[in-house]
């Protein structure tokens, strides 16, 4: 069983942290300095754990473009059992349920392999493919028809 919590307590994103470090840090080589920034304290977390087990992890945060949704990352061993999906939905659940005010933009950066999974929720590319991290990327972003007011 698939579980996600919004993170509040420091175990927590310390388990969020370390899977980031082994899906971004040590798969992807992206650099440590790149992959942990100054918004770690504003953005809110999430992490997903199949039957108790830290799997997946993911945060929001706002940004003067929006809301980003970033940072969704899969431990190995769980990928493919639904994890992806069910970061995206809990967080989209709670975007949409703590914002007092009209949402201007949901907006993520995806690596080429994950496109499928936010096209799935309704995300659209939008520009040129980009390079992020040496990892090859698209602005995709969530139009406002795709939104539960809507």
């Amino acid at each position: 069983m698939i579980e996600v919590i919004r993170i509040s307590q420091k175990n927590h994103l310390d388990e969020a942290f370390a899977i980031r470090r082994e899906v971004f840090v040590d798969e992807q080589k992206v650099s440590p300095e790149d992959e942990y920034d100054e918004f770690e304290t504003t953005s809110r977390h999430f992490l997903a754990l199949i039957d108790g087990k830290p799997a997946g992890t993911s945060r929001w945060r706002r940004t003067s473009g929006g809301i980003k949704l970033e940072r969704f990352a899969v431990r190995k061993a769980f990928r493919g059992s639904g994890v992806g999906k069910a970061l995206v939905k809990a967080v989209l659940n709670d975007v949409f349920s703590e914002q007092p005010e009209p949402i201007e933009r949901i907006y993520l950066h995806a690596q080429l392999s994950a496109m499928p999974l936010y096209a799935g929720f309704g995300f659209v590319p939008v520009g040129p493919m980009f390079e992020e991290c040496a990892i090859q990327h698209y602005k995709m972003i969530l139009p406002p028809a795709a939104y539960p007011h809507n």
